[in-house]
């Protein structure tokens, strides 16, 4: 896959397209003030985000009463403000952009994510004509990195760079685009915001505590894809945490995202390195109709897969990819949140044919309570670990919610229909044979 850095031939005026998406729009609900296009929240202080905690808490506590081995769902949006979840968003996406813009330079262009590294010598040269730290300074930067073999620095590498340097108190420059300046990166950070990092991670531990003691597993939902760098990136740490032995805290990958298998693959592979379990719930996505919406108002690359098939390609290939660390390690997990019978069936063949086996635990299902039992419950009678989610709440927050599944599931109606006439002909199965309620 291409990477998400600027090729040779792009233009600055295509980079600033690229990064309003990650500028904070009032009309969708990531910004002070009136939200008019989508049901994201706004919580205007923290004894708010206190409450969602609290509530999630007592979800955890539910899940655990209900059933061995369940989930429970949290929103990060519920636990951070999101204008501060754009915001650290863009600074992540910078982060990275500057990486790509130096693979550009080193004749990189083109390549998977991580077949993309730089040279650590080419790549001190950069910094040093770029400004950003000389040979000396460059050099205590990376002492003590795990480089990987032949002095090479990919991706995953300059991550773990920036979680580093930022912890120190000489803040971190990078050339600004527009005006050819070196500027902080974290220059739009408030002390306030500053104190959000430290509070959203502190809720976010007590959670999976809690989860940890009640026997759950906490899967965190995906949202729009301009909050979604600063979710996963909040994710990934707890996942170092609480993930040391085997799988509770889950990230939620949108494969309708032209990112998802860069996304999949990175966070795979970070997993492998540090040894902690991976677990994943895949879905295929939800926003569609808003994040083009704000896209094309925004005036930035809408990061949707043109079409539907494209996004069915894509969760395959997620899957797959998954799938195939399952066989190889034992330390993955996946929920495979789908109501499209013809993934279920690709699971299923492809986990015979990897030998996973459903007692190993490794795969589950998941599908909304209410619609498509038909899947639902055969993969329950064999053996297949499968679970209903369930939504609740205030009728005014659900509803949106629902809306958003019955858009994200566009056969809908004709899988109720199917769903109807496979219950009428179960009820005349057993009224023929004299068992209606066996």
């Amino acid at each position: 896959l291409v990477g998400h850095g600027p090729s040779p031939t792009s233009s600055t005026a295509g980079v600033e397209k690229r990064e309003k998406r990650f500028r904070a729009h009032q009309g969708f609900g990531d910004h002070h003030g009136g939200i008019t296009g989508a049901h994201t929240y706004f919580y205007a202080d923290e004894a708010k985000c206190d409450q969602h905690m609290e509530t999630f808490l007592r979800c955890i506590d539910a899940s655990s009463g209900s059933s061995d081995d369940g989930f429970s769902a949290i929103k990060l949006t519920a636990l951070a403000r999101p204008q501060f979840l754009v915001r650290f968003s863009e600074v992540l996406v910078k982060w990275r952009r500057l990486f790509h813009q130096m693979a550009t330079e080193q004749g990189q262009a083109g390549r998977a994510v991580l077949d993309t590294k730089l040279e650590l010598e080419k790549l001190q040269d950069a910094l040093a004509s770029l400004g950003i730290a000389d040979k000396a300074e460059s050099q205590q930067w990376f002492t003590g990195e795990n480089l990987g073999t032949s002095s090479t620095v990919d991706l995953l590498d300059w991550n773990r760079l920036f979680d580093h340097r930022t912890k120190l108190s000489k803040p971190l420059l990078i050339p600004n685009r527009k005006t050819g300046q070196l500027e902080p990166l974290l220059s739009r950070f408030s002390e306030e915001e500053e104190l959000q990092m430290k509070r959203v991670l502190q809720r976010m531990d007590v959670l999976a505590k809690r989860a940890m003691e009640k026997g759950v597993r906490l899967m965190v939902d995906a949202e729009q894809s301009y909050f979604q760098p600063a979710i996963s990136h909040l994710t990934v740490e707890t996942q170092r945490r609480f993930n040391k032995s085997r799988p509770i805290i889950y990230n939620t990958y949108q494969c309708y995202l032209k990112e998802a298998y860069n996304n999949v693959t990175g966070d795979v592979e970070l997993s492998r390195r540090e040894g902690w379990h991976f677990g994943t719930k895949l879905v295929r996505g939800a926003y569609m109709e808003q994040e083009r919406e704000r896209a094309a108002q925004m005036g930035y690359e809408d990061p949707i897969n043109p079409t539907y098939e494209k996004t069915n390609e894509m969760y395959h290939r997620c899957l797959d990819y998954v799938l195939e660390e399952i066989k190889h390690s034992r330390k993955a997990s996946v929920m495979v949140a789908s109501h499209n019978e013809d993934t279920v069936k690709f699971t299923l063949r492809r986990m015979m044919e990897l030998g996973i086996h459903p007692s190993d635990k490794k795969v589950c299902f998941g599908q909304l309570l209410g619609m498509c039992d038909q899947i639902t419950f055969p993969l329950g009678q064999a053996g297949f670990p499968v679970y209903k989610y369930v939504p609740y709440g205030p009728v005014s927050e659900v509803l949106p919610y629902l809306s958003r599944r019955a858009q994200e599931n566009r056969g809908f109606m004709q899988r109720a229909n199917r769903e109807r006439d496979l219950l009428w002909k179960e009820v005349k199965r057993r009224l023929l044979t004299g068992n209606l309620f066996s």
